[in-house]
């Protein structure tokens, strides 16, 4: 009870009116439910919603969260329900619990399906109330902190989702301490051995750079007071994930990263801002392009400072981020620094806040995105918004659009149907193509055409996810009426050659039988299926055109009835398929793999049917795989007996220096890989690049080569990329 104890005394300190009975009531209700049940690391697993709760009252959130947070497993991995919790602890509570629940009894197809959909809720209800997505950062804090008692593949998909939607979740409601220690956490069991290594070398030079921070912060304050400016001075060095975001981006060591320390100024008030800013330029050189103003122009999570960088003492590079203390709690806290408690109960901030435009506009695009996966990589692109421009409409009012964002994205932001019919713009009064990357500053006019629409190309220039979905979805609109023609001739052509007339069927109703035989939506999607090729001709006349009437006109032609699939797109061998694929179950289906993406063993994977060419693999997040109309897409698998090679390439990027490329074929050899084509290049600023086509037999093979390759000294960076490249 210790813990409990310690819990109540923290939430008494900054609200001393809270209901610490209920908070009491509910981890008894939660020991006695999760009795007998032990976590992974063998404690018992109450101890978990504990310390959950626990993270609650670091965010200062009320009461009720904290019972939330107490509960919020009772219901997932008990025998508890909603209505129980509802009974005890009232609606609030119950609803909080719910909406961090997860989606238990539903049918999904794969593991992303469940993903998708579970994420669909949790941010359904964070619309209606916010409490619900700081209850599962708080949630997901604690799993995280705690990853370690987990097997390795499980650690691996917890922290991608961890670092591909709730990091940046974070960061979009400014909660900047939990985003910067998820992604932290991430990294430390997605990249293990770089981890490890960087967080070394920050450890080796940690003493250095304190007594930097330090004198660093003395002269600051001496600089303030000069100009009779009252503040806080605090510095700090930069967290590893952003330390390794830095390295990867500039390709450098860590030796060669010179900015990795960041000073905070906190002053009284506004006007001190900008004077403090005055007095940091007039000690120390500014850095060209790196001055913001955040404070004139807030980020969309509310989030205001002045940001610069200086060449301080020593020569070196340091950032420096000047706000009030106001400001500071918003930085720091984010969405959580607007709760006050007056008389008792918290306020609670509407979705409908300016500050939840980005939350209304993916709840708005959400309606329209029924594939789980289309979903998913949507909200990602939301949430992955890290440089913006600012850009003015005629009238003076500024929009926020994702760095190299173009005139397609700005017009979907004003109108579906001014984005549709797009052919240019007027920047500054000059036209500029529909491929013009806005700047800062740049004042906008959308030309719109009656003849013009969206296509293909689009899809390449468009940076935000409200743009990419209503273009994908036009296209497949157009993609559906071109089936749909397509279909309905080779029905008819199938039913003449029997002596049926198409509209005959579908007025005596045989059409629709055959649709709901078929397990089709209704005549229309029938039709649509077979222009698709996910049903046949000779599937519509089986069920249409009478088994007598068939042997009687044409008994020569009448095979053993095939499934769907394998009418489609024939057997290509009677032998087991080298491919290593199965499509449906069958495993001799016509198929092929997508060199955008060249999915190996282990990656998630979805096929698309394409006419004569089979079955195109993709891996499921490709996103050409995403642009397909999932009407065309079929759910596949790997075999596991197949023993098939599948080539792969990486690309390492390295100093340039003798012997290293020996290295690298060395760590190829030792892996047991075969490198089946090398391409080298010697850069200017003493840095190579090698492309490496090589043949693996899987995903995890791939990952153990490529651990291997960056633990060689000298090398900066190794990705997978298309075999194409």
């Amino acid at each position: 009870m210790a813990r409990l104890d310690d819990l109540i005394g923290t939430v008494q300190s900054y609200h001393p009116k809270a209901d610490l009975g209920l908070i009491r009531d509910a981890y008894e209700y939660a020991a006695k439910a999760h009795e007998g049940q032990t976590r992974r690391s063998g404690d018992p697993y109450v101890t978990h919603p504990l310390s959950v709760a626990g993270i609650t009252t670091e965010l200062k959130l009320d009461t009720s969260t904290i019972c939330a947070a107490l509960l919020h497993d009772a219901v997932e991995d008990t025998s508890a329900t909603i209505d129980d919790i509802t009974g005890s602890f009232g609606k609030e509570v119950a609803f909080l619990v719910d909406g961090v629940t997860k989606l238990g009894k539903l049918p999904f197809t794969n593991r992303e399906e469940r993903q998708a959909e579970n994420f669909r809720k949790m941010l359904l209800a964070m619309a209606r109330d916010i409490r619900v997505i700081l209850l599962k950062f708080c949630d997901r804090l604690d799993n995280m902190r705690t990853l370690d008692h987990l097997p390795s593949e499980k650690q691996e998909r917890i922290a991608t989702e961890t670092l591909q939607i709730y990091a940046p979740l974070a960061h979009r409601l400014g909660i900047q301490w939990i985003k910067t220690e998820l992604e932290d956490l991430s990294f430390k069991y997605l990249h293990r051995d770089e981890y490890d290594s960087l967080a070394q070398e920050v450890t080796q030079t940690r003493k250095e750079r304190a007594r930097y921070i330090v004198d660093v912060e003395k002269l600051i304050h001496r600089e303030m007071a000069r100009a009779d400016i009252r503040c806080q001075v605090s510095g700090r060095a930069k967290h590893l994930w952003s330390i390794r975001q830095k390295m990867q981006r500039t390709k450098r060591t860590f030796a060669e990263i010179h900015d990795a320390i960041g000073f905070r100024i906190i002053t009284d008030d506004l006007r001190s801002c900008y004077a403090a800013l005055g007095v940091v330029h007039a000690a120390w050189t500014p850095i060209p392009g790196r001055f913001k103003d955040y404070i004139a122009l807030p980020k969309p999570n509310g989030y205001q400072s002045l940001h610069t960088a200086v060449i301080g003492p020593k020569g070196e590079r340091i950032e420096i981020q000047i706000r009030t203390e106001e400001m500071h709690l918003v930085a720091e806290q984010g969405i959580a620094a607007h709760w006050r408690y007056k008389e008792g109960k918290p306020g609670i901030i509407s979705p409908n806040d300016a500050k939840f435009a980005w939350l209304r506009q993916l709840m708005e695009s959400q309606k329209d995105l029924e594939d789980p996966t289309e979903f998913i990589e949507t909200v990602k692109i939301d949430l992955f918004l890290e440089d913006e421009v600012f850009v003015f409409t005629p009238q003076g009012d500024v929009k926020a659009l994702p760095a190299g964002s173009c005139p397609i994205d700005f017009a979907y932001t004003i109108h579906s149907k001014v984005g549709d019919h797009c052919s240019g713009a007027r920047v500054n009064g000059m036209i500029v193509p529909l491929r013009y990357q806005f700047r800062n500053g740049d004042t906008v006019e959308i030309i719109t055409s009656p003849n013009q629409k969206p296509n293909r190309d689009w899809l390449k220039l468009v940076k935000t996810a409200r743009a990419r979905t209503k273009i994908r979805h036009r296209l497949r609109a157009a993609e559906r009426d071109r089936a749909l023609l397509l279909g309905k001739d080779m029905v008819e052509k199938a039913l003449r050659k029997y002596g049926v007339a198409y509209n005959k069927s579908l007025k005596s109703g045989a059409l629709g039988k055959a649709a709901e035989a078929l397990r089709c939506n209704g005549v229309d999607d029938l039709v649509c299926q077979v222009g698709y090729g996910k049903v046949t001709p000779t599937q519509v006349v089986e069920q249409v055109v009478p088994a007598d009437k068939r042997a009687g006109s044409q008994r020569a032609e009448v095979e053993t009835p095939k499934g769907p699939l394998r009418q489609l797109l024939g057997r290509v061998t009677r032998r087991r398929n080298s491919t290593g694929i199965k499509v449906q179950g069958e495993n001799d289906i016509l198929v092929r793999f997508a060199r955008c993406c060249s999915p190996l063993p282990g990656d998630n994977i979805i096929g698309c049917i394409s006419r004569g060419r089979g079955v195109s693999i993709h891996r499921r997040n490709c996103a050409k795989a995403i642009d397909i109309d999932p009407e065309r897409r079929v759910e596949v698998e790997w075999d596991d007996k197949a023993q098939a090679e599948h080539q792969v390439a990486l690309r390492v990027l390295c100093t340039n220096q003798p012997g290293l490329l020996a290295h690298l074929s060395q760590s190829f050899s030792d892996s047991g890989v075969n490198i089946s084509q090398a391409h080298c290049r010697a850069l200017d600023d003493g840095r190579a690049v090698n492309t490496f086509h090589a043949n693996v037999r899987d995903l995890s093979q791939l990952k153990e080569l490529m651990r291997a390759l960056n633990r060689i000294k000298g090398v900066y960076s190794v990705d997978r990329v298309t075999s194409d490249a």
